[in-house]
């Protein structure tokens, strides 16, 4: 059987909540309350699988030219089977389709990301980030994230 991507919808926020915090609590994504995934509800795709949600992502706009992916999780039991990379490419049709031309991560899954195209950069290249959320960060001082970059043609 094989997961479809989709917008989420507000019967997803719950849902989006309880997968976020679990990765939240490993201490490898930044939590997100449920009034804040409603405010952002537009921005996240879902992965589902016979009607369950078993990944989601999230495109969020740091400037003119540059989006960022966020809140990227996989259920543990469906890891391993390009669900992370199908999300990955929805999020990818998403810039382009906004015609930004520069998508980002900070990531512990590095060589994930070099698989879907990214390539390692400085996260000093990206003020905007670092003004945006690095600064209300408990890692800002010491961030062992790093930072992945794939320019859309």
């Amino acid at each position: 059987m094989s997961a479809i991507c989709r917008k989420a919808v507000p019967d997803d926020v719950e849902h989006l909540f309880k997968m976020i915090e679990g990765y939240a609590e490993q201490g490898i994504m930044l939590p997100r309350s449920r009034k804040v995934l409603e405010k952002q509800l537009d921005q996240f795709v879902i992965a589902e699988m016979a009607g369950e949600m078993v990944g989601c992502g999230s495109l969020c706009r740091l400037g003119e030219d540059l989006v960022e992916i966020r809140s990227l999780g996989i259920s543990p039991m469906h890891q391993g089977h390009g669900i992370g990379s199908l999300l990955v490419d929805a999020l990818i049709n998403e810039a382009r389709a906004q015609q930004i031309p520069k998508i980002m991560a900070l990531t512990y899954a590095v060589s994930f990301f070099q698989k879907n195209g990214f390539t390692i950069v400085e996260k000093e290249i990206f003020p905007e980030k670092v003004w945006t959320d690095c600064v209300f960060c408990s890692k800002q001082d010491c961030c062992d994230e790093i930072a992945v970059l794939k320019i859309l043609n």
